[in-house]
């Protein structure tokens, strides 16, 4: 695991490999309103393991903004736990800024050494943007596996289901042609987008390059950087 698991699972935060910091960015059908940008930062303690995230969507006439805070542990070599606090803003300039707080929380199981299993959820209570309209944040419920098929070869499924939509599957592998080189796809049945992308190791450095395709909307390129504060096997 690494900082940017947590955007999935926060009880991934009890397994990264060692403390380091990322950002991310995309540019969705290559419209510059739907840009995206993640920042991450993980920090290994002897009391279990932080986490800080900030999150922008959108441009400057629409922009969603998020700052989070995430703790894991392990609970023992079978089971890790996460909880992550939000503070999310959404600004249109010509009409509104609203604010709230909400939370997420995660569990990570380790069935075998190979076989993984998680459950998280997002904003299960509370994220309410208008009292009026009761308009809010999405709760999400998500459930998945990973297995570790070899050294070289990863695999993961999971069912989403969002507030007011229908359950969706993320499908994806990673392959490591050498130790330096990552190759990964997988796909979205939500939106049915598939994807496919590039990873390389670069000592203490890691680089991805990645876009998914939409047959009616084209291609969103994205590329992460990720840097590890010290070797994996430097950290305990």
């Amino acid at each position: 695991a690494d900082p940017f698991s947590m955007i999935v699972n926060p009880a991934s935060l009890a397994n990264i490999k060692s403390s380091g910091a990322g950002v991310y960015g995309e540019r969705r059908f290559l419209l510059e309103a739907l840009n995206q940008y993640t920042a991450v930062g993980g920090f290994k303690t002897s009391s279990g393991n932080f986490g800080l995230q900030a999150d922008y969507f959108g441009y400057s006439n629409y922009n969603e903004t998020q700052l989070g805070l995430g703790y894991g542990r392990s609970l023992g070599s079978k089971v890790d736990v996460g909880v992550k606090f939000n503070y999310y803003n959404l600004r249109i300039p010509a009409y509104s800024s609203v604010s709230t707080f909400h939370f997420e929380a995660g569990v990570v199981m380790h069935l075998s050494e190979k076989l993984h299993a998680g459950f998280s959820v997002f904003n299960p209570v509370g994220g309410e943007l208008n009292k009026e309209t009761k308009e809010k944040i999405a709760s999400v419920y998500r459930g998945g596996f990973g297995y570790e098929a070899s050294d070289k070869f990863f695999i993961t499924a999971e069912i989403i289901k969002e507030e007011n939509k229908n359950v969706g599957v993320n499908a994806a592998f990673q392959y490591a042609l050498i130790q330096q080189l990552l190759l990964r796809g997988g796909i979205n049945t939500h939106n049915e987008q598939p994807f496919i992308g590039v990873g390389l190791k670069l000592g203490q450095l890691r680089l991805d390059f990645a876009t998914n395709y939409h047959p009616q909307l084209g291609i969103s390129p994205a590329v992460m950087l990720l840097f590890n504060f010290s070797k994996p096997d430097e950290e305990e």
